[in-house]
């Protein structure tokens, strides 16, 4: 028997090492931090690692990743780095963004302060965590 809607079934992929690690929840401290960055919200060029000691605390680590084409969510090697990093420090729990969470420039170091990001138009009049289109004023 044929489907006839067969065409539009969505492919579930297989969850990433990192979404299984963050899929277990709340563990206990040093809790690792991860968000990811992108021009838009369809490729991640950059993931941002966190490693938080202890309850309102600060990150005491942080490390950075970098892809200029490719999507560093679906990088293998970024990935078993990042895995790598978070088990050196003695992460129990991952925290991780579930998805873009705004442009991958950072304020004050690649674009003046109180401004918005040239290189990224996409994200200037948008909520970094939804991704909504923010009313202009």
């Amino acid at each position: 028997m044929r489907y006839p809607y067969a065409h539009c079934m969505k492919i579930k992929r297989k969850p990433t090492r990192l979404e299984k690690k963050a899929r277990r929840g709340q563990r206990g401290y040093p809790v690792a931090t991860i968000a990811f960055y992108g021009p838009d919200a369809s490729r991640a060029s950059k993931v941002a690692v966190g490693i938080v000691r202890t309850e309102d605390a600060e990150p005491t680590e942080m490390k950075r990743w970098f892809s200029d084409t490719g999507d560093v969510r679906r990088d293998a090697a970024i990935g078993d780095e990042i895995i790598e990093f978070i088990e050196e420090h003695g992460a129990k729990t991952v925290a991780m963004s579930s998805g873009i969470i705004g442009c991958p420039h950072e304020e004050g170091i690649d674009y003046p302060d109180d401004e918005v990001c040239r290189q990224c138009p996409y994200w200037a009049n948008r909520d970094r965590l939804s991704g909504e289109e923010l009313p202009v004023q």
